[in-house]
């Protein structure tokens, strides 16, 4: 909307094209969502409050976690109303990944805040089956994979780039393209909402990750640096860089209320929604194996739970003490602050990895 009123008012006065610059916009659209959070947060935690909307905690888990019930949780929807808000004011709405992204954030977050709102409001246990939730997270995945393998109008959209590497592509074909998109977005979906077990913990590994993605979204819509850095030239993508400075900055701000002491939860309203937004950014940018070294955090979380279900099946004894991976190292002495700043700190050192592959290649 601003980008627009920008873009007419520069017919006459020359000083407005510096908003087509898609730098300053990612910039505006963290600052936006930063300002607009730290407004709307404390009447929306308020809110929550007063209408008990409190998280329900595991009573087998860390004794110091029984302290936590009845914290404001479905604090989520602060990050998804703070980034549709911000990348409709910023990003370029004719851009479809633009479209792409908000919308399978959005779509996401409808299924975490459905299971949220059974689980707190409607006070039944199991919220969201695990077969539904599943079942629609795979028919949105579906979905837009299919739309993104279709639409695809060159050759390096739909290929399996190898990272570290300036030449190595394999072709997926449609099959395989859908396949993998698919898992990515519901697998980092998923992971993400695993992680989100500390005040704190998931949401900045999301921040940084969203924070390199935008830059491998604008290196990738770029065609000189994409041709300088080996990349594949994806017209567009560069337009994803706004909606990756929303997501930051959003999140930054989510992050104040979040912090240990967490005085609200994310839920799996914004969980679900972050990690999928994360996974079709990686799809569309093709950068999913770097995703996975810079989600290196959420992946570990992920496969300790895997590994755990596996072993108490197959041997009835259990890896960790208990799971995801968070949980084990409390229960091994670890405070809560030094494992969520532990893990950043190992996120911190990821995504740097991750954003080496730039030139490393």
């Amino acid at each position: 909307m601003l980008l627009e009123l920008a873009q007419w008012l520069a017919k006459d006065i020359r000083a407005f094209n510096v908003f087509n610059y898609i730098t300053l916009r990612a910039v505006l659209a963290c600052l936006t969502a930063l300002v607009f959070s730290f407004v709307v947060g404390p009447a929306m935690i308020r809110k929550l409050t007063a209408y008990k909307i409190g998280q329900a905690v595991r009573d087998d888990g860390p004794q110091t976690h029984l302290g936590k019930a009845g914290t404001p949780t479905m604090g989520g929807a602060l990050i998804l109303v703070s980034i549709t808000v911000t990348t409709l004011l910023w990003a370029d709405l004719e851009n479809r990944f633009v479209w792409i992204v908000l919308l399978v954030t959005l779509a996401f977050g409808a299924i975490g805040w459905i299971d949220d709102y059974r689980k707190v409001v409607e006070r039944n246990p199991r919220g969201l089956s695990a077969r539904s939730k599943f079942f629609w997270q795979s028919v949105i995945g579906i979905g837009v994979a299919c739309y993104v393998a279709f639409s695809a109008t060159l050759p390096a959209q739909t290929q399996f780039i190898v990272p570290f590497f300036k030449e190595i592509a394999y072709p997926l074909g449609a099959i395989g393209f859908i396949a993998m998109t698919y898992f990515v977005i519901v697998g980092t979906s998923n992971a993400v909402n695993l992680t989100d077990g500390l005040d704190g913990l998931a949401i900045m590994p999301t921040v940084m990750i969203s924070g390199a993605l935008g830059i491998f979204g604008y290196v990738a819509g770029h065609a000189v640096f994409a041709k300088y850095l080996g990349f594949p030239f994806i017209p567009g993508a560069g337009e994803l860089a706004v909606i990756c400075g929303a997501i930051a900055g959003a999140g930054l701000a989510f992050l104040w209320f979040n912090a240990y002491p967490a005085e609200v939860f994310m839920g799996d309203v914004g969980a679900l929604a972050l990690g999928a937004a994360l996974g079709t950014i990686a799809v569309i940018v093709r950068q999913e194996i770097v995703l996975l070294i810079m989600g290196g955090v959420f992946v570990v979380e992920t496969l300790s739970v895997m590994l755990q279900v596996a072993s108490y099946k197959l041997t009835g004894k259990r890896i960790f003490r208990m799971a995801p991976l968070h949980h084990h190292y409390e229960l091994k002495g670890w405070k809560e602050n030094q494992v969520v700043v532990r893990f950043w700190i190992i996120t911190m050192m990821l995504v740097l990895v991750g954003l080496s592959t730039l030139k490393l290649r």
